[in-house]
């Protein structure tokens, strides 16, 4: 990209793109093939997939961290993936809370993406407006949002359900 301006590198920045876009073609049809070879993966897969944001990245990452670290409750995924607030107390002082970041930052990162896409859609925007009108900035209610998506995924994935637009409605009310 910095060398876009600079003459002589045109045809080998195109190869280089094109050749890029290839291997992430392989590499999403890879995952693809790996989720569909297990049927509980493939229906697990489908399952987050109705939980609006989540697409077929995010969901493969969130089957495959659910598969690998099989915990008790949904605060313990939230707490796995780093979304959870790490305290700064001592005494009578109260800190500010800051995310742990422990865990996977690759997961971490796209449940953030997804409530970046979620955000925007008929049934999470009003959730979002909700902690904006709190004040709240908007990193910092998207953060909010990535931690709801972490734990409708693991319910979804634990109880084997699908994604129920009409329940993160009654969590304002």
């Amino acid at each position: 990209m910095s060398l876009k301006g600079v003459d002589g590198f045109g045809t080998d920045l195109k190869a280089l793109k094109k050749r890029f876009n290839q291997v992430i073609a392989r590499i999403d049809q890879r995952v693809k093939v790996l989720v569909e070879i297990n049927p509980d993966r493939k229906q697990h897969d489908a399952n987050l997939r109705t939980i609006y944001g989540v697409g077929p990245v995010v969901s493969a990452a969130l089957v495959n961290a659910l598969d690998r670290a099989p915990l008790k409750n949904a605060d313990a995924f939230v707490a796995f993936t780093g979304l959870d607030p790490r305290p700064d107390d001592s005494g009578q002082h109260r800190g500010k809370r800051r995310l742990s970041k422990r865990g996977p930052s690759e997961l971490r990162r796209l449940l953030f993406l997804a409530a970046l896409s979620a955000a925007k859609t008929k049934a999470w925007h009003p959730l979002y407006v909700h902690y904006r009108e709190k004040g709240l900035p908007s990193t910092a209610v998207l953060v909010i949002l990535a931690r709801r998506i972490a734990r409708t995924a693991w319910s979804i994935y634990t109880h084997k359900t699908v994604f129920d637009p009409k329940r993160l409605i009654s969590a304002l009310t």
